[in-house]
This record gives C-alpha cells, structure tokens and sequence, in this order.
C-alpha cells in the first residue's frame, strides 16, 4: 500500500473521534434560533448516537498497543484544544444569555439552552479531563484541571487517580455501584462520599510527605482556586444570573458523568482475599461497550475494561474485549445512562446479567450478600 492511500486510511479511523467539535457550531446555532433548536443538543449527544449505533453496530478491532506516539497524537490533538474551545463556549453562552440573547431567550429556554450546555460540559468536556489526568505531561493535565473548575468537580481528578483505579469493585471505592441500587440512591452518596475520600486521599498523601493538609501543595488549593476564578468571571460577565447558570451547566455536567460511573461498574466486584485484600484488578471487573458511533463521540470510554487494567493507555490504544474476557453492555452509554434512570428498567435489563457474571466468574461465591454493601467481607 502506498504511503499517501496509509495516511487516507490513517485519517479515516481518526476524524470520527473527532466529532465533538460539530457540538460548538450547534451550540452556537441554538443559542442565536432559540425555540426548538434548544433541543438538538441533548437530542444529537443522546438520541442521535443510540440510532447510529444501531446503524454501525460494534466496533471489534482494536489498534496496536505499540503504535508510535506520532500517529497516536493525531488522535489525542482533539482533547488537548478542548478545553480552550470549551471555556470560550461557555463563557460566551453566559454574556449572550445575560445581554444581546435576554431579548429574545425566554427564562425556559435560557434553561435549556445552559442544560445543552452542561451536556456539552459533561459528555465531552468532563470525559476529555478523564482522559488528560491520566497523562504524565503537565500541561495536559492542567488542561483537565481547567475542565473540571469549569464544572465545579476539581476534586474528581484525585478521587479518579487516587482512590477509584485503586479500590475499584470493593466497598472503599464510593463510585463502584453496588447491585440493586438504584442510580437515585447512588447520585447523592457519590456526591457526598467522592468528595470526602478525594479529599481524605490527598491529606494522607500530604501526611506521608511530612506536611500537614494545608500545604500549599494540596492541589484542592488548586482546585479550589481554579473554580473561584470560574465564578468570579461568571459573576463579572453576568452578574448572579450568570452565576446560576454557570452553576446549573456544573449539575447536568456532573449528573452526566455520575450517570456513566454507574453504568460503568454496576453490581461488578472484585474477590475478597481475606485480611482487607482483594485480588488485582482484571478486565473483568468493568462493563465494556464495544458499540462504534457512541465510542467515537466518548473517545473509547466505553472500552472501560481495558482502561482499567491499562490505565496508563492513551484512548486510541484502549482494546476491547470479547465476552469470554469482559461482561459487555447490551448497548451502549446514550441506551444505558437513559435505563439508568429508571430503576425497574435497568434492573431488568442488567441484573440477570450481574448474576451470569457471578457464575462464570465467581462459581465458588454462594453467598454475595457481603459484596452487596458496603462493607468489607469477613476473611472466611
């Protein structure tokens, strides 16, 4: 194959992951129009995606994991020029909705044009920072330091990197959804829980350093700072209405992403080994979705598997698994987050799944009742 037909190949696998960026131009149209074309955005990153999923079906190859960094770069260029497009969205959004738009945008379609916004926000926006923390470079991992301030949900990068890939599957991890709880019981105790053990995670890092919590190399000086500067501008630009927008974005962006930490781990736990110890993380122990459109617009998040039990991986890399080697997702996150939201739904579709799991996993476990809370098992 000749270089030029490698690199027409090359940029075909790499536009689609690219697609978020058509979410900027509709924002823009929807705000502007006002009216129905406030819909499109939770439409398009919900609805849209779940019919071309339907349409496109699975995607079962996987990239080289060795794939020289130049070609992976050309994937990972759309979460690094993310957050600067994304600051510039939402701060115009908040000026337009406060000044020229408070014309012609009612109060409702304010609203719902800033509920679009914190889809945009939390679809894209918090998955990108997911992706950027994990990286060794600073300046992408102050690219997803800016992303989260802009959703009030700094704290999720230590509680991700510190707490969630270490405990993950066992009753210290707060974001593990335990089986049969529902995701209106989960959302509060996440909220509350995730800040408290970043928190904890983080001083007891200081502490093994020899400083106290207050050290200003806490990054929550960070954090905290970070997300001031978010609402002081919001506050300058549109006064306490800018404000509650700002904020009401923030609660749909994190709503989004609480939605999908549910889905991801549902009722999957890892096998207690007595004396607090449990056995090492495996691609087992997350659902995977090997569904191709929703893949794309979530750079791979769906292959949550692998990023588990790689989590050094840059997206493009992430493998998917057959299922002999992963549970897998009957759909993929647009279906699942939208069943998620109806208890009875979701627990029909994915309990008889948890308990296949359980026997083709963990067929010497007769008693799960310790795994459904959030304790930790006796030793037997």
């Amino acid at each position: 194959m000749s270089s030029s037909a490698q690199n027409i190949g090359r940029w075909q696998r790499v536009l689609p992951f690219w697609m978020s960026l058509a979410l900027v131009p509709l924002a823009l149209f929807a705000a502007i129009q006002g009216g129905w074309t406030l819909l499109l955005l939770p439409v398009i990153t919900w609805y849209f995606f779940a019919a071309l999923d339907a349409v496109l079906g699975l995607e079962l190859e996987n990239l080289d994991p060795h794939t020289r960094d130049k070609h992976v770069r050309l994937y990972s260029a759309v979460t690094i020029i993310w957050a600067p497009i994304q600051f510039c969205l939402l701060f115009w959004m908040i000026w337009y909705a406060t000044g020229p738009g408070d014309a012609h945008l009612s109060p409702l379609e304010t609203v719902v044009l800033f509920f679009g916004m914190g889809v945009i926000s939390g679809t894209v926006g918090i998955n990108f920072s997911h992706e950027l923390m994990h990286q060794k470079n600073k300046s992408e991992r102050f690219f997803a330091d800016a992303l989260l301030a802009m959703v009030l949900y700094s704290h999720f990068r230590s509680e991700h990197l510190l707490v969630h890939h270490r405990y993950v599957g066992t009753p210290r991890d707060p974001v593990t959804a335990r089986y049969n709880e529902g995701f209106h019981r989960f959302f509060p105790r996440v909220l509350v829980n995730c800040f408290k053990s970043a928190f904890r995670a983080e001083a007891a890092m200081q502490e093994r350093r020899g400083k106290p919590w207050y050290d200003l190399s806490n990054p929550f000086w960070l954090y905290w700072g970070l997300q001031a500067y978010a609402l002081v501008l919001a506050a300058l630009i549109g006064g306490w209405i800018g404000v509650m927008l700002f904020i009401w974005q923030a609660f749909v962006a994190i709503w989004q992403l609480e939605l999908v930490n549910y889905v991801e781990h549902y009722g999957l736990t890892r096998k207690h080994l007595g004396d607090g110890k449990y056995e090492h993380v495996k691609p087992q122990h997350s659902w995977n979705a090997a569904h191709k459109a929703s893949n794309w617009l979530l750079i791979n998040l769906q292959r949550h598997s692998d990023h588990h039990y790689k989590p050094n991986r840059r997206f493009p890399l992430l493998q998917t698994y057959s299922e002999e080697e992963a549970p897998q997702l009957p759909y993929g996150y647009p279906v699942m987050t939208m069943a998620a939201m109806v208890p009875p739904i979701w627990r029909k579709v994915m309990n008889p799944r948890v308990r296949r799991w359980r026997e083709m996993y963990y067929p010497e476990i007769t008693d799960w009742m310790p795994y459904n809370t959030a304790r930790t098992p006796k030793p037997r």
